[in-house]
């Protein structure tokens, strides 16, 4: 059987970091080539396949649907390739990332889905971080983070997880009271829970309810989504939240007034710094995170 002929490696490398990091730049720094030496690489890898894998503007690369194309077939098998070195390999020590996480996300959508990725990638090891300002730590003592925004720092590589929906969520003895019918003198002597990552939140929600003005009796600010709920559960006030908490709470004690619709400011975001994708532990996590869709 003649054996097949394949891309030289440095080529498929050159275009696979420039696809990644989004900067033919970048990627040249990253492998420690010339801008130029870099461009020659890919040049060799579309004289190869024959296909145009970037169109050139200037200093901008831009895939070309055959270039997605060509990333999407070939990535994967690269992954897989490197999967099967490492489980050959005695030298390959466990793979660790440190990444921040709200401990609701944590609790809710990210530890019952671990155990996929410990299958798929058994020497991928995770230190959790919940401590605060996980956004301006990314890049410094976190490799990565997944926080809830309006909008991460436009110099981090950012993936939207989500789209919300705010909801007032009180226990139901307490709904009883409040009635199914707004009335604002009720609503204006009660507590509301706050998270402190969500202040516009309460905004929002009053506007599409049209009670902007509405002055409630106290405010009480958390940094836990997961004490928000537990507080809520035992009465002590409306927690402002997603609907999506709610629903993977999956507490009938709890449930939400008035079914309005209220579109939320923020979402769930993963992020990490453009360069940190080269880093296998963050690449893997990434990777598998937009696949597995949480």
């Amino acid at each position: 059987m003649p054996t097949r002929r394949l891309p030289p490696l440095r080529a498929l490398e050159a275009f696979i970091r420039t696809v990644r990091l989004g900067s033919a730049r970048a990627a040249a720094e990253e492998i420690g080539l010339s801008p130029s030496a870099l461009s020659r690489r890919i040049a060799n890898l579309e004289d190869f396949v024959g296909k145009k894998l970037f169109t050139r503007a200037r200093q901008t690369m831009q895939l070309t649907m055959d270039g997605q194309a060509f990333y999407e077939a070939v990535n994967p098998h690269l992954e897989a390739l490197a999967r099967a070195i490492e489980s050959q390999s005695d030298n390959i020590s466990v793979l660790r990332l440190h990444l921040g996480v709200l401990p609701l996300f944590g609790s809710q959508r990210l530890f019952p889905r671990l155990g996929e990725l410990r299958k798929r990638h058994p020497l991928l090891h995770i230190d959790i971080d919940t401590g605060p300002q996980l956004e301006d730590r990314v890049g410094d003592t976190l490799d990565a983070a997944i926080i809830l925004s309006r909008g991460p720092d436009s110099g981090l590589h950012a993936v939207r997880l989500d789209h919300n929906m705010v909801h007032a969520i009180c226990n139901s003895e307490l709904a009883r009271t409040l009635g199914d019918e707004l009335d604002v003198a009720i609503l204006e002597r009660q507590t509301f829970l706050i998270h402190t990552e969500l202040p516009a939140s309460f905004g929002a929600w009053k506007d599409a309810l049209g009670i902007r003005d509405m002055e409630p009796a106290a405010i009480d600010h958390y940094d836990s989504g997961q004490l928000m709920l537990e507080a809520a559960k035992q009465g002590l006030g409306i927690a402002i939240m997603h609907d999506d908490h709610l629903r993977r709470a999956a507490d009938n004690r709890l449930t939400e007034l008035y079914g309005v619709e209220v579109e939320s400011p923020y979402s769930y975001w993963f992020v990490c710094k453009p360069t940190a994708l080269e880093q296998r532990p963050v690449r893997l996590f990434h990777d598998w995170l937009v696949s597995a869709g949480l």
